[in-house]
């Protein structure tokens, strides 16, 4: 497998006066399993399709492997794509869809049977290779698209949400394998879903993209926990965000009549508008309803519980507004309560 990493420069595409990506770039290293992630309309399937070359009208550069491909045509770019749809051929078995990969392409140390029969043991579909995709499950379906896409050995995997059509759990399963797979073969992946805790899971490094722009490149620990702007630390991962202005000494934050330390290691203008970031698993909820006196602590109210298999979920009220903490105590208190965090666990946006 030849070894590429993807250059993308200024890249701008718009689609009937739309604009879907604003003057994107993006470096993707060679080897590397890399997320595309936003809502739905954020211009990350446009991004995948412009590195194909499938998007029409689009301007900026494209490099593969230090080669200029910007104006290459797709079957010249020697990428994998997996739609999101898997777009497998009904007419033809599974080990026909697989071959169909290296229609235009030729293998310089092994037969098309042999290629066929490696990627279907890669895959672990190795006894289903003379069905029909129609008697496949989902599962099975989208590891005959990965295997149809590696078969041609490309430099780059491109996955279009290729797991966004199965259940929850098939899709943590498969993910697993997916990542597998792609560390066995060391080819540079570029993935995009809308799924956060996907991205986080499966990912080298994270984009988060917003609006035809991107927001943030980083690992997932550094999205998670040190998001760059308000919509990443609203879209990864759940989060309460509390708006206030820092106090005169600039050691805190007034916020609904309370007052919030700064994160450890911030600093921030007198008076300045600022909103403190407190993800949910970070805040504590102990009986009681006295507040403390330094600004750790909130006194709230419990207004629902959730229960989600190893936690809980606790929705609070303070000062009119809700809060959402995590908990994997036994019986997490109700009624009247005190919502308790650190400085170090918040973060300033």
């Amino acid at each position: 497998m030849t070894d590429a990493g993807v250059q993308v420069e200024s890249m701008r595409v718009a689609f009937d006066g739309v604009t879907a990506l604003r003057d994107v770039s993006l470096a993707v290293e060679s080897g590397e399993f890399f997320t595309l992630v936003g809502p739905s309309g954020c211009g990350k399937t446009t991004m995948l399709r412009a590195i194909a070359g499938l998007t029409d009208g689009a301007e900026g550069t494209v490099a593969i492997d230090g080669r200029d491909v910007t104006d290459a045509p797709p079957e010249e770019r020697n990428v994998g794509m997996v739609f999101q749809n898997y777009a497998l051929f009904p007419h033809m078995s599974v080990r026909e869809n697989v071959a169909y990969g290296l229609r235009f392409h030729e293998l310089a140390d092994k037969s098309e049977d042999d290629r066929v029969a490696e990627l279907l043991e890669l895959v672990d579909l190795g006894g289903v290779a003379d069905r029909s995709p129609e008697q496949l499950s989902g599962g099975q379906q989208q590891r005959i698209a990965l295997a149809r896409a590696l078969a041609p050995e490309p430099d780059v995997l491109l996955l279009d949400e290729p797991l966004s059509a199965l259940d929850a759990k098939l899709r943590k399963r498969l993910r697993v394998q997916l990542q597998t797979i792609q560390r066995e073969l060391d080819i540079t992946t570029i993935y995009v879903t809308h799924d956060q805790a996907e991205a986080l899971a499966l990912s080298d490094r994270v984009a988060v993209m917003h609006e035809g722009r991107v927001e943030q490149v980083a690992v997932p620990e550094t999205v998670y926990r040190d998001p760059t702007s308000r919509f990443v630390a609203e879209f990864v991962g759940d989060n309460n965000l509390f708006d206030g202005r820092v106090t005169d000494d600039g050691a805190s934050v007034a916020v609904d009549g309370a007052t919030l330390p700064l994160p450890a290691g911030t600093a921030a203008s007198p008076g300045e508008s600022v909103t403190v970031a407190v993800r949910p698993e970070a805040i504590a909820v102990d009986d009681g309803d006295e507040a403390g006196a330094d600004g750790t602590t909130l006194a709230a109210t419990v207004e629902t519980v959730e229960f989600l298999g190893d936690a809980y979920r606790v929705h609070c009220r303070w000062q009119g507004r809700r809060i959402e903490c995590k908990t994997t105590a036994a019986n997490p208190p109700a009624g009247r309560v005190t919502l308790r965090f650190d400085a170090a666990d918040a973060q300033l946006l």
